[in-house]
């Protein structure tokens, strides 16, 4: 019932590289080279993954500490991330549904950068943290960005270098 990669990008031998979970929003590379698809997904190239997060509350630099040095989430412990608060993203689309809004409740921007990509691991650690994720928005993977790219649009880009077969 929901929209497939199908509904918004009709080429063959196309497919992604990496993913997002059903509540996250944001860039998603697309290739037909998979050994490059590969070395994109792979923690062994250390390739970054940013993501803008909104999280329910307001946490200090103290509070994103734990997420700087590895979160223990019970089934892996996960690899010192790059935090910090940013100032509300001004740029983004509409979410559909709408993030839940509690009046007595405020919220926060983080960006977070991690080089895994376990299960919902970003909105795991933010709720660890005692900061739950509320939007989870991916704006950059590796030296790739979202920037100028509109919801359901896509460019062609050059592979960096150091993706490069060997």
């Amino acid at each position: 019932d929901k929209p497939t990669l199908k509904d918004y990008v009709d080429l063959p031998n196309v497919y992604p590289a990496g993913r997002l979970d059903t509540d996250s929003e944001g860039m998603l590379l697309l290739t037909d080279d998979g050994v490059l698809q590969a070395r994109i997904a792979d923690p062994a190239h250390k390739l970054g993954k940013t993501y803008q997060v909104q999280v329910e509350g307001e946490p200090t630099d103290a509070d994103l500490a734990p997420l700087r040095s590895g979160v223990d989430l019970g089934d892996f412990v996960t690899q010192p991330a790059h935090a910090r608060m940013i100032p509300p993203p001004g740029q983004l689309w509409p979410r559909d549904p709408p993030v839940r809004f509690r009046q007595n409740i405020p919220t926060s921007w983080l960006e977070i950068t991690v080089v895994e990509g376990k299960n919902r691991q970003i909105r795991r650690m933010t709720a660890k943290i005692g900061y739950p994720t509320l939007r989870l928005v991916r704006i950059a993977i590796g030296s790739w960005h979202l920037e100028g790219i509109a919801p359901g649009k896509w460019r062609e880009l050059a592979v960096p270098p150091t993706l490069m077969r060997r």
